[in-house]
């Protein structure tokens, strides 16, 4: 996104994501496009995020589907895309892991998550730009829960410091069971780099659709 603009995720240590319920995807289990409002704490919707596949490629790799994620503000203006590669969603393989790529603006990477091979736990490395590690996100050992929330930890490099964390919300039992649109709370520090924070970003929308996007 334009650095201005970018600027705007230093004054922020918490987003919100919505994920909007589609009736068509309701009715008939036909997977759509999805949309997600992002908020800040306050609840007030800053971005709109939409996904671009088509349909053959959402209808058959579903949640395993290579897709384009484009970030749009209030005025309609995209400035920002992650960029999702088709890759092996094998847990028992260490080669062709998930990964996802964040432009701000669109066309200029700002930095990647990578899948990191682990046999029991959600793993991710968060990268700058140069694709040199900065972070790491680690989940629980079984990501699909119900009736709780489940938090997906933010650490340092060696993992032995916190930095925050990416928060699967549950939803209630109406909208978890006959729906697979979710919820989700991200923290960081105040002070936290602002791409960085964008990659964050990023590596929610990677766990939402890994872990959660088929659970109905």
């Amino acid at each position: 996104m334009p650095l201005g603009i970018l600027q705007q995720h230093s004054k922020i240590d918490q987003i919100l994501i919505h994920q909007q319920t589609e009736l068509l995807e309701v009715v008939t289990g036909f997977e759509t496009n999805n949309k997600f409002e992002i908020k800040n704490s306050l609840g007030q919707m800053v971005y709109l995020a939409v996904e671009d596949t088509d349909c053959c490629t959402r209808n058959c790799c579903e949640a395993s589907r290579p897709f384009t994620l484009r970030i749009l503000d209030n005025l309609g203006r995209e400035i920002m895309t992650l960029e999702r590669p088709l890759r092996c969603s094998s847990c028992f393989f260490p080669c062709c892991l998930q990964e996802i790529e964040i432009q701000a603006p669109p066309g200029v990477p700002v930095g990647y998550v990578t899948q990191t091979w682990h046999p029991c736990l959600p793993k991710f490395t968060l990268q700058n730009e140069k694709k040199q590690d900065v972070l790491k996100v680690v989940g629980p050992c079984v990501p699909c829960t119900c009736c709780t929330d489940i938090d997906f930890k933010i650490k340092s490099l060696d993992e032995q410091s916190g930095i925050g964390k990416i928060t699967k919300q549950w939803s209630g039992c109406v909208k978890e069971a006959f729906t697979d649109a979710d919820n989700f709370g991200i923290q960081f520090p105040l002070d936290l780099d602002v791409k960085m924070k964008a990659v964050i970003l990023g590596a929610c929308f990677l766990i939402d659709y890994m872990f959660f996007e088929g659970c109905e």
